[in-house]
């Protein structure tokens, strides 16, 4: 008899717990395991920022999945874009864009989440994500190319449209992308002596009336006062009408000189889930609290992409997209993936919310660690050691401290690396969203290919 085939869809948090607690729990001969991803590493999402800062290196922050000494997933780099329940079949876009069919007797759906965009005329076009690598990587080169241009230009107003930031986004990602850019270009200047450091300017707008509200009021205004001292300027109940090479106008109607839009408004879940005709709610799938599927056996689903019942909160809550439900939720799901293998009970994922942090910067910091409100340096202290606990290797453990240490003690030297091509590239090029399949085209994919393809 084969073994049981049991394909993973994503590398985030989520999949990399499920396919690690899979790893450990199973036998070699219980079950053949399977991962689709386009990179062979976990990327540390929240530390993101500080990697278009240059606090820490790229490296730092992906952590490999051929470290581990019980490694024995099949990895197949690329995509999932389509899913045939009914076939039981995940068609999988390879990186050199080969299309493949992959069956399966249980799937665990964490393909994550994408930029959340509108229809505003040039976002797409004109405007930075912040949710891969490669865009922080980017940003950072093209955030310091604005201040060479700068320092070259002799164009007054040139010179100030170069040197002016907008950030959309009041949430986690937004704030602290404002927040660890604007120390980067605060430190830069002062290496120009060619640039007034008055004419940097960076906005931090959201559409929301409060900044990070699910911190409370006091921690929010605390963030607020902090980043205005810095000199951020904080528009709330604002949000962007337009977006050009050259220019961004808000929607209260100011326009602002600028080559460098930040889009950090949201998340939805990822377009695979559009594919599978099956229930969502806002655009997450519907799950039991085991996070099965409804109606379809050996389907399990988890993470931004899902719709996990908060059982803690209770009623028609659901839990957030963090990483910390994220990653407790591929622990429960290999759990039950196992036991229906061995057909013995599932258990409910339920977990209590341990809090939150977000790093500023420097010494600047807001964190409400179960409950307790903190900000300063206690709370940087709080929110470091918060992430430096959740990376899942020694290796990244030891990198990412010594790139604490070397950048509190030496800074930065502001270099480019040679990411930013001639061409620029902005958020329609990185997150792929148009390579996924209607309904239609995966089942015409998959009769394609044959019963057995």
């Amino acid at each position: 008899m084969t073994r049981p085939r049991i394909l993973v869809v994503g590398a985030g948090f989520a999949g990399v717990e499920c396919v690690r607690r899979l790893e450990r729990r199973l036998s070699p001969g219980e079950a053949d395991l399977t991962l689709v991803t386009p990179f062979s590493y976990q990327l540390y999402l929240p530390l993101l920022p500080q990697v278009a800062s240059g606090v820490l290196t790229p490296q730092s922050i992906a952590l490999s999945l051929r470290r581990s000494k019980r490694y024995r997933t099949r990895i197949i780099p690329g995509g999932a874009i389509g899913v045939d329940l009914a076939s039981k079949v995940c068609v999988v876009r390879t990186i050199t864009d080969e299309t493949v069919n992959e069956r399966y007797d249980y799937l665990v759906l964490a393909p994550g989440s994408v930029t959340r965009t509108f229809d505003i005329p040039g976002l797409v076009d004109n405007a930075f994500g912040m949710k891969t690598l490669a865009e922080a990587a980017y940003i950072r080169d093209h955030v310091i190319s604005q201040l060479d241009l700068a320092d070259a230009s002799q164009d007054p107003a040139e010179r100030s449209a170069r040197l002016q930031f907008v950030v959309v986004g009041g949430g986690y990602a937004g704030t602290e992308t404002a927040a660890c850019l604007q120390r980067l270009t605060h430190a830069a200047v002062k290496r120009y002596p060619r640039l007034d450091p008055a004419l940097i300017k960076w906005h931090l707008i959201d559409i929301a009336p409060k900044l990070m509200p699910e911190l409370g009021d006091k921690l929010g205004r605390s963030a607020q006062e902090i980043l205005r001292r810095r000199g951020i300027e904080i528009s709330l109940g604002v949000s962007i009408d337009k977006a050009g090479p050259t220019e961004v106008t808000f929607t209260d109607g100011r326009v602002v000189p600028t080559r460098t839009l930040i889009w950090t408004a949201g998340v939805v879940a990822s377009p695979l889930i559009a594919t599978l005709g099956a229930e969502t709610a806002r655009g997450r799938l519907v799950v039991a609290p085991e996070m099965t599927v409804p109606g379809h056996d050996g389907v399990f689903a988890l993470g931004d992409s899902a719709a996990v019942p908060d059982l803690a909160k209770g009623g028609d809550a659901v839990c957030p997209p963090t990483a910390q439900h994220a990653m407790r939720q591929g622990k429960v799901v290999a759990d039950n993936v196992i036991a229906a293998l061995r057909g013995e009970p599932m258990r409910p994922y339920e977990h209590k919310d341990l809090g939150l942090v977000v790093d500023l910067g420097g010494k600047d910091a807001v964190s409400k660690p179960l409950g307790l409100e903190l900000h300063g340096l206690p709370a940087q202290v709080v929110a470091r050691g918060y992430h430096w606990s959740a990376l899942r290797t020694g290796v990244a453990k030891t990198r990412v401290l010594t790139n604490w240490a070397l950048n509190a003690f030496a800074g930065d030297d502001f270099v480019r690396t040679g990411f930013q091509a001639r061409r620029p590239a902005k958020l329609k090029d990185f997150e792929y969203t148009d390579a996924y399949l209607t309904s239609e085209q995966v089942r015409a994919q998959v009769e394609a290919a044959g019963p057995e393809g």
